[in-house]
């Protein structure tokens, strides 16, 4: 029967896997593809985005993977050193590489592209500084994501 940390580890990994997904096709996919259309187009569409990213789900899957992995590196004292030390890390690079960066950099880049109006004269240097600076903090988030995943996967093996 698994234990408590175990649990809490395997639920952080998906949580962490499944939200570094979720970045991954911004990085891939949205991103370079918003990039390719007319900027009144695109940034009117990621205006959309932002405001339907907004849901129970993604907040359950990005907040709770945050508590959960608290959890799990709390729960993991319970464990060897080494098992403990590597869901800590793993937790931290979470909070601070998936929940940090999006309050920090990308929430504040999403109310400016908020207030701006699609269709105003200053929304062609506004994109062109958004979809740069934007996707590079939304790397961040991936790679944090996708790191945080592997360190919750290690302190179960």
């Amino acid at each position: 029967m698994a234990t408590l940390a175990e649990v809490l580890a395997f639920a952080s990994a998906l949580g962490a896997g499944l939200m570094g997904g979720f970045f991954y096709a911004f990085s891939g996919l949205v991103m370079p593809a918003l990039g390719q259309r007319p900027t009144r187009e695109a940034a009117a569409a990621m205006q959309t985005i932002n405001v339907v990213v907004l849901n129970p789900l993604f907040f359950v899957l990005f907040f709770g993977t945050a508590l959960i992995g608290l959890g799990s590196a709390i729960s993991a004292l319970a464990l060897p050193a080494d098992k403990a030390a590597v869901a800590t890390v793993a937790a931290v690079v979470y909070v601070a590489g998936c929940v940090g960066v999006t309050m920090a950099r990308n929430v504040p880049l999403n109310e400016e592209l908020k207030a701006a109006s699609a269709d105003g004269p200053a929304i062609e240097a506004l994109w062109r500084r958004y979809l740069r600076d934007w996707t590079w903090w939304n790397h961040m988030r991936t790679i944090a994501c996708v790191l945080a995943a592997a360190g919750f996967m290690l302190a179960l093996a």
